[in-house]
């Protein structure tokens, strides 16, 4: 796990801060806090996977020349690390940030379903988080994390930080930004309590574990997980018991992901009284500004709701 040492770093003026981050929803929390001062680099392009990015060239040089550079951790950009280590400058893996709610998968959702993909062990038996695409095993870390909204938090308060002492001229605007940023959250969370507070009882599914964090904080739970890899097609057995859990449910929704929907999906759903939507977790279309990550997690929840809306009232 890389350090932020920033104490040894001298300071920099406001127009040479570089601020770069692995993946969208932390450059929306960092635009936040730079609002009217800087604006902040991302390093995955639009709808390229953090579990599996392979980085080029220029992304290498990005990382080396940036000032700060943000990511998850090891546990969801496991191509990161090595890269990492040729930079001179602050780095911080905020996965290791005092004062995060960390999840780890396992946790709750007792009832789901879950079709994992085989992985690979190599010769000592090991699968560590690092060296495998992404791992939902139960009792690995939940990198998710920007889903939190306490979360969301945390990490601005330390941008804000590690900008001032960067940058000290501007050191009272980050703060102000910051303390804004929670104001908006505040405000973002009332909203969201009432719009999800009316249909956390109807079931839906997903393809893809990443909505833990979002769904602790509003009462919601997904009644399975389809987590099948892209390249990996489930034996006929299998797809008929995920099949059979949608039948038994009934009327439900089933959530993918931008920017394609699984081809299982269609072959799940087909003649079920099942609704077919996806949630973003990573914020592609939105454009990135202070209020960007509020947009986020109001997308994501308005997208949960609209489909849920939909369904019948459960019988009480």
């Amino acid at each position: 796990m890389l350090a932020l040492l920033l104490g040894a770093t001298a300071p920099v003026s406001a127009a040479e801060v570089r601020l770069l981050t692995s993946i969208k929803p932390l450059q929306l929390i960092a635009a936040a806090v730079q609002e009217g001062i800087g604006q902040p680099e991302v390093l995955l392009p639009p709808g390229a996977s953090p579990h599996h990015y392979a980085l080029r060239p220029s992304d290498v040089r990005r990382t080396r020349e940036a000032d700060l550079v943000y990511w998850i951790g090891p546990d969801l950009e496991g191509f990161l690390p090595r890269v990492l280590q040729g930079r001179s400058g602050p780095t911080l893996a905020v996965q290791a940030l005092p004062g995060l709610h960390l999840r780890h998968f396992g946790e709750g959702h007792a009832g789901a379903a879950h079709a994992e993909p085989a992985q690979a062990a190599d010769a000592s038996g090991a699968t560590a988080a690092d060296e495998h695409d992404h791992d939902h095993r139960p009792g690995t870390l939940d990198a998710h994390l920007w889903l939190a909204p306490a979360n969301a938090r945390v990490i601005a308060a330390r941008m804000a930080s590690d900008l001032a002492t960067l940058d000290p001229a501007n050191a009272a605007r980050y703060q102000a930004n910051r303390q804004a940023f929670d104001a908006r959250l505040t405000g973002l969370d009332a909203r969201l309590q009432e719009r999800l507070g009316g249909v956390a009882a109807r079931p839906y599914f997903v393809f893809h574990q990443a909505y833990d964090y979002f769904e602790a904080a509003y009462g919601l739970e997904h009644r399975g997980v389809f987590s099948v890899a892209a390249e990996v097609q489930p034996g006929a057995r299998h797809v008929a018991e995920m099949r059979a859990r949608l039948q038994q449910t009934g009327a439900s929704c089933v959530f993918s992901e931008p920017p394609l929907r699984p081809r299982l999906a269609d072959t799940l759903t087909a003649g079920l009284p099942v609704r077919l939507a996806e949630l973003d977790a990573m914020g592609g279309p939105i454009e990135v500004s202070a209020s960007g990550y509020e947009q986020l997690l109001e997308r994501l929840g308005n997208d949960l709701a609209g489909c849920l809306d939909a369904l019948p009232v459960p019988a009480q």
